[in-house]
């Protein structure tokens, strides 16, 4: 039997909507991807009888994702600065509860609390939450007691819901409140950005060594919204530079774009309760690669330059200096 092209395609998006959420990467999950439909084409060319092979997958991507991770955490040990998870883009989903789904499961502030969890606390919580997998399937899958399952699953939730917001926005309330944040940010409205961030939001930057980027995470309103009006006092002098709201990872998202319409960074933004929680900007180009094309940073500072009062040093982290 041979593995048609729609069910192909199907196995491949039940192995990334697993490996994306495990590992919080792009590249890493469509890596484990690959290796996990070259798996089932094999065994299916061995004669291996595959009688589920939605289950199939889900079991090799998980058990590769495990393995990938624990190398990716030596990895981002070494990582330059703070680490983000790669942002994916979401929109065009209308159907309420699908987009629910996504919103609760896909978000970068859960990606970045999952970083916390072990491997095998990631697998079991992911599975049996939003993959409805049973217990028993999980303890078949990495290889564990189905108690000893139970306990990882527990575990890891009660980390999970001691760092998520205990208010929930509606997509409409995030799209108004995205609306009016990014109003206060070009028009340099100090006091109007700092009534839309709570007391203790979190600026983070990612730049992963490549380009500057925050080297500490920032907290507080005043030193947030002060950061991100420096930053866009120094980019605004960019020809034809763009804000551009969009949907990432399920929640709200902001695109920054130069004048030929190229990534230079995108932020994700955590909204509870009305207001913003935090503020994640990733620049490291390597991360933006998938969502199209990147800016080319040292052509950005060479613009910057030749402009009036033209430095890129705010986007250097002298605090409360630019982010990315």
């Amino acid at each position: 039997m041979i593995v048609e092209d729609h069910e192909l395609e199907q196995l491949r998006t039940v192995s990334f909507a697993i490996a994306y959420r495990m590992l919080g990467s792009v590249s890493e999950a469509e890596d484990v991807v690959q290796e996990a439909l070259l798996r089932v084409h094999r065994a299916i060319e061995r004669g291996e009888q595959i009688a589920a092979r939605r289950a199939y997958v889900a079991t090799v991507t998980t058990r590769l994702a495990i393995n990938e991770l624990r190398s990716a955490r030596a990895r981002r040990e070494r990582y330059v600065g703070e680490w983000l998870p790669e942002p994916i883009l979401t929109e065009g989903v209308d159907d309420p509860a699908q987009h629910a789904e996504m919103a609760d499961s896909l978000s970068l502030a859960l990606l970045v609390v999952l970083e916390s969890l072990s491997p095998e606390q990631r697998a079991a919580l992911l599975l049996h939450d939003v993959f409805d997998y049973g217990y028993r399937e999980i303890a078949e899958i990495i290889g564990k007691s189905e108690d000893n399952v139970r306990q990882l699953a527990s575990r890891a939730r009660r980390h999970v819901a001691e760092r998520r917001p205990r208010f929930q926005t509606s997509r409409e309330q995030r799209e108004e409140l995205v609306t009016r944040f990014l109003a206060a940010v070009r028009q340099g409205d100090l006091a109007g950005l700092e009534a839309l961030l709570t007391h203790d939001v979190l600026l983070t930057g990612d730049g992963g060594g490549k380009v500057p980027a925050l080297t500490r995470s920032l907290h507080g309103r005043n030193r947030v919204a002060r950061t991100l009006l420096t930053w866009m006092r120094v980019v605004s002098r960019l020809p034809d530079f763009t804000l551009r709201a969009v949907e990432l990872n399920g929640g709200s998202g902001v695109m920054v774009l130069d004048d030929r319409g190229r990534l230079i960074s995108v932020w994700s933004l955590e909204v509870a309760a009305g207001q913003i929680r935090s503020i994640g900007s990733v620049v490291n180009p390597d991360k933006l690669a998938h969502l199209g094309a990147v800016a080319d940073f040292a052509s950005l500072r060479r613009a910057l330059r030749r402009r009036p009062g033209g430095s890129i040093a705010p986007l250097h982290t002298h605090d409360p200096g630019g982010t990315s």
